[in-house]
């Protein structure tokens, strides 16, 4: 759904204006991710059930991760899927799409996986949480690079 809604607008609003849109919201998105600044990002503020992770680190981790890819179920602490949406709207082709969706699923599966496989007495999310800020910092950074050394080699801009 999320390539042939891209496709539209991309066929509709030329390049400039597409790339004038998404720069400054992966800007933002940074400066968020960094806490240089705070903003809230849209959620459903539900949580997925526990019995869905007592399905077991494959089945579990799996309807895990499409609860909270679809946006059914989740807290969202971070806006860098609100990115990943934008770009795939803006500027990311088909192809990219569907490899955005497969790592999108493959990095929820492997989250919750980790997290049922470490340990049951919390010790994973003092983890997270003492590590939290350089996650998301590093995360971002090669989130946002990746995505315009992609766009650079799609569009044949100068990169590197």
């Amino acid at each position: 759904m999320g390539a042939v809604l891209g496709g539209v607008v991309q066929a509709l609003a030329p390049w400039p204006v597409r790339l004038a849109l998404l720069g400054p919201l992966a800007a933002v998105v940074l400066l968020r991710e960094t806490g240089m600044i705070s903003l809230r990002v849209p959620e459903n503020r539900r949580l997925v059930p526990e019995h869905v992770l007592n399905r077991g680190r494959v089945l579990g981790g799996v309807q895990f991760g499409f609860e909270m890819g679809t946006g059914m179920r989740t807290y969202s602490p971070s806006s860098l899927p609100h990115l990943v949406l934008a770009a795939l709207l803006l500027a990311v082709p088909w192809t990219g799409a569907l490899a955005a969706g497969a790592g999108f699923a493959a990095a929820r599966w492997i989250m919750a996986a980790a997290s049922i496989a470490h340990s049951d007495d919390g010790s994973w999310t003092t983890l997270w949480r003492a590590n939290s800020r350089l996650l998301a910092t590093a995360t971002a950074v090669a989130a946002i690079a990746s995505l315009a050394a992609g766009l650079a080699m799609e569009y044949g801009l100068p990169y590197g």
